[in-house]
């Protein structure tokens, strides 16, 4: 049964404002040096910050760097609850196309395959993603097979946003003061890096990042950036005889040095891989883009070394300079951030129970703003936000999905 009453008119505020959020171009550039990585993040960061300034919430700031900070305050009369906070990001991945996003509302899914465009023939079908399958009468919201949807983490932002409101407009609940956070360029890795944690001033957190209704994760990857350079020498083909080198065909040859059965398509569960993101290439110069990912300590480091031993042998071989790797360290497991902690994780637990929700505890295949987080002092669990198939046109969240995770952020704060 569930703990809050989530009327119509509350699905309907939740899935517009989700609408409103996902139709705001907020891709982040791991290229570029700027925070926010984009300027287009701005649109949806002052978006956000109105809407807060106009449910009423306090303190709602922004700093030069697009972090979002907000307070529901405590209603209760001997106040010594500690103050919880909510974090998720806005920005959508560069991994696809977060332009001109056209969100489409499915009521009452029956199984069936989805056409999600017509011209294409762009088909979200349960044969391919049983997933489906456990939203057989449910609302869903999908993309229109030109862009992903963006519920990672525009989801998250809306059901944060929407239990706000609830509480505020809901002063029978007594609760202990929430803070709200909304991070830029979490996609890239940075969500955290600027984060103020003493001006959040809570005492713990909880990432809105996950997945699939139930996950709740305190463990994630341990994760670096690789670029790897591999200068060519480029000269007419018509005398390049003893004298070409071709950048793009010794990449090809370093791409292939590394494991095949180590990338993110051949390992699974507390795997680590090497993930191949992106390759820019003519003759004269190729960059490979990686990121390197592994739960373990000791194996995380063997792999960052692993990746230098490859391109110094790389180099022994065609000549000295031929390639260079820069490795930069993005986040750490979080697991060792909870030892004697753990309440944090088992208040989630319960708030998802009291939710008719079995919590399934889980290690992340990724990483969140919690990791980062958890490692500045503010032990920061991932929760789940509802979406599916994240980073692509096959992206999708279940309404109802949406509904339980703004039930568990209200079954947090009312403790």
């Amino acid at each position: 049964m569930s703990t809050i009453e989530f009327n119509e008119m509350w699905k309907e505020k939740l899935l517009n404002r989700f609408l409103s959020y996902v139709k705001i171009y907020s891709t982040s550039d791991a290229e570029s040096e700027t925070t926010p990585s984009t300027e287009r993040q701005w649109d949806i960061a002052n978006y956000i910050v109105e809407e807060l300034k106009t449910i009423g919430l306090e303190d709602v700031s922004i700093d030069e760097h697009g972090y979002i900070m907000a307070y529901v305050p405590s209603n209760l009369e001997n106040d010594n609850q500690p103050t919880i906070g909510f974090i998720s990001h806005y920005d959508t991945s560069p991994d696809f196309s977060g332009e001109n996003v056209k969100p489409q509302v499915w009521e009452n899914y029956q199984g069936e395959d989805l056409v999600l465009n017509k011209e294409s023939n762009f088909t979200l079908s349960p044969s391919k993603f049983e997933s489906l399958k456990k939203h057989i009468g449910q609302t869903l919201i999908t993309t229109d097979g030109n862009t992903l949807l963006g519920a990672d983490d525009k989801a998250g932002c809306a059901e944060i946003v929407t239990a706000a409101e609830y509480l505020i407009a809901h002063p029978e609940i007594k609760h202990g003061r929430m803070a709200l956070g909304f991070t830029p360029d979490e996609e890239i890795g940075r969500g955290a890096h600027k984060f103020d944690v003493a001006k959040f001033g809570a005492e713990f957190a909880y990432t809105m990042d996950g997945s699939e209704v139930g996950e709740l994760e305190y463990e994630n990857f341990n994760a670096a950036g690789a670029v790897v350079k591999i200068h060519g020498l480029s000269v007419h083909p018509g005398y390049a005889f003893g004298k070409m080198v071709n950048a793009s065909l010794l990449a090809a040859e370093f791409i292939q040095s590394l494991p095949a059965n180590e990338t993110p398509s051949t390992t699974k569960g507390f795997d680590g891989f090497y993930h191949l993101m992106d390759v820019t290439s003519d003759v004269s110069e190729c960059k490979l883009q990686y990121i390197i990912r592994d739960h373990d300590d000791e194996k995380f480091e063997a792999r960052k070394k692993f990746m230098e031993q490859k391109v110094a042998e790389f180099n022994e071989k065609h000549g000295e300079g031929t390639a260079e790797v820069e490795i930069k360290e993005q986040y750490r497991n979080m697991k060792q951030q909870f030892e004697g902690k753990m309440h944090i994780v088992d208040l989630a637990a319960k708030a998802m129970k009291e939710a008719g929700i079995e919590p399934k505890i889980k290690a992340i295949r990724g990483g969140t703003d919690g990791a980062q987080l958890s490692y500045m002092g503010l032990p920061c669990p991932n929760i789940f936000a509802g979406g599916m198939n994240f980073h692509g046109p096959y992206e999708y969240v279940a309404l109802e999905s949406m509904e339980k995770a703004v039930e568990v952020i209200v079954n947090i704060v009312k403790g």
